[in-house]
């Protein structure tokens, strides 16, 4: 069954022309923001897709790829789709080594065009501090979903205690000035700061995801608890 109609907010709107403009730049600052990680984040995100050899994963905000693609050497027998709403970002996926053997598409997380129980995983990477309704994008990703099937997220976490001051002073000098250096768009990474300041704890996600009815839903921390890999089931 198809989700209802879902009209594009103001919001979604800002942040769809934001990752329009940074897409040159986007891998790049996400190497130096998390010292080389990123791709090691997304590799995991990938092994705990667990998926089977001739399964179906749905990648949302796949951006330029970088989960999408690991699951693609990860799972050489299985079936991808990457899905983003920006534009850009899909082009410049699309230039990157096996992206030939992924389908690449345009959609909007808050209504997929997929049918009800069409895939084996769902994973997203910085999807849901980006939505204007994460409850409603997480609905989505469960009707999507094959009962028995997994989502893995990989998201950003406020600091917190001592920790969040200094991180928080640092993020506020360094973030935008990399948007300045680097994709000369210091709005967007300074727009980067507080989504990612400001965005829910683990637990507090955990419980939306519960809410929706995933289950067995953990996750671990990464970075200094600045970023974290959640996942859960459908029953």
């Amino acid at each position: 069954m198809a989700s209802q109609q879902y009209s594009m907010t103001s919001q979604d709107g800002r942040v769809q022309s934001m990752f329009n403009r940074v897409t040159r730049s986007y891998d790049r600052v996400n190497a130096l923001m998390t010292l080389g990680h990123h791709a090691q984040w997304c590799r995991e995100v990938a092994r705990r897709a667990d998926l089977a050899v001739k399964g179906r994963l749905l990648d949302i905000a796949t951006g330029t790829g970088e989960i999408a693609l690991a699951a693609r050497r990860r799972y050489p027998g299985a079936e991808i789709f990457g899905v983003d709403f920006s534009e850009n970002m899909l082009e410049e996926a699309r230039q990157k080594r096996g992206a030939e053997n992924i389908e690449w598409e345009f959609a909007d997380a808050h209504q997929l065009r997929f049918e009800d129980e069409f895939f084996d995983a769902v994973t997203h990477g910085y999807l849901l501090r980006n939505v204007s309704d994460v409850e409603r994008v997480l609905r989505e990703q469960y009707r999507v979903l094959k009962p028995g099937g997994r989502v893995v997220v990989l998201e950003t976490s406020p600091p917190r205690g001592l920790l969040k001051l200094v991180l928080s002073a640092g993020m506020s000098v360094v973030l935008p000035l990399l948007g300045q250096l680097i994709a000369k768009d210091r709005q967007a990474y300074t727009y980067l700061k507080s989504s990612t300041l400001g965005f829910m704890t683990p637990a507090e996600v955990a419980r939306v995801m519960e809410h929706v009815g995933f289950y067995g839903v953990d996750w671990s921390t990464k970075y200094l608890g600045t970023n974290v890999i959640m996942w859960g089931h459908k029953p």
